[in-house]
């Protein structure tokens, strides 16, 4: 855990656990927090990131990025097994839980905070200490649970209603709903700013009542893991600084879209991908 004295004060403040993915070539950094920071800083941010994860955690690809961890005796472990139709996923293990009384004190008036719980680690109580210019928030860790042998299973988030009115913008998966549209319909009545995500076929975004439909280029896909939380730390960010839900949007599809060209954290976007996704926006 960094020195608290020592931090300094950030533009994009990730919250919640770093994962440690079990893959066929051995344990492979992961997460929300850890892709939504990396993202965040190929877009020229300054980021700090919350979590919890054990000593032995394979943080060098964080490098450079100020990290507050609570120790654990374990850092939350995810298996994904291919199965016809989708994917098998395994919790192996859990790290210690967070609170927002975790946050130091320096990035607390951070101006783009996000929320990103993946396993349930954060009670659904966001404060009002949180005093961001805009709270991003991507709940997928509210909406699964898992069995006594950690296989994962969709499930309903009961203060969805109570907590997205807070936010300014949040980011869902299809799948984190397990397709139930009744289930998103009332999260896209209740935020303010909902984008629902669905691997290649692009983004949906409900604002102010009206829904558009942002189509993904048609790429060679090679690994989608971590696209959606790129296309969250990149609308969060484009929202901040044009408040146009539209824009952010198609931004960020075209920039998430570029990740799944490439494994794992080399799906982190590069800078002449920020530009070419800018020039198409803007054109």
């Amino acid at each position: 855990m960094l020195e608290l004295v020592s931090l300094q004060p950030v533009d994009y403040l990730a919250i919640g656990h770093l994962a440690v993915d079990l893959t066929p070539s051995g344990p492979r950094l992961g997460g929300t927090v850890v892709y939504a920071a990396l993202t965040a800083r190929a877009l020229g941010l300054r980021v700090g990131i919350v979590t919890a994860c054990a000593a032995d955690a394979p943080l060098a690809a964080l490098e450079g990025i100020p990290v507050v961890s609570i120790p654990s005796e374990h850092s939350t472990t995810f298996e994904n097994i291919p199965v016809e139709n989708g994917r098998r996923q395994i919790l192996h293990h859990q790290a210690a839980a967070l609170s927002f009384e975790n946050i130091p004190p320096v990035w607390r008036q951070t101006p783009i905070v996000h929320v990103g719980p993946i396993a349930q680690e954060l009670a659904p109580d966001l404060p009002q200490e949180l005093a961001a210019s805009l709270l991003g928030l991507t709940p997928q860790g509210w909406l699964r649970t898992w069995d006594a042998e950690g296989l994962v299973k969709p499930c309903i988030w009961k203060e969805a209603e109570i907590v997205l009115p807070r936010v300014g913008a949040a980011v869902i998966s299809r799948e984190d709903a397990a397709g139930d549209e009744e289930q998103i319909e009332r999260m896209a009545h209740a935020a303010r700013v909902l984008a629902v995500t669905e691997n290649s076929a692009g983004v949906r975004l409900y604002w102010h009542g009206d829904q558009r439909r942002f189509r993904a280029p048609k790429v060679n896909e090679v690994d989608s893991t971590g696209a959606g939380d790129i296309f969250a730390a990149a609308l969060f960010t484009r929202l901040y600084s044009t408040r146009d839900p539209w824009e952010a949007a198609r931004f960020a599809t075209l920039l998430a879209s570029y990740s799944v060209m490439r494994p794992g954290l080399a799906g982190i976007p590069t800078a002449e991908e920020i530009q070419e996704s800018l020039m198409e926006v803007l054109s």
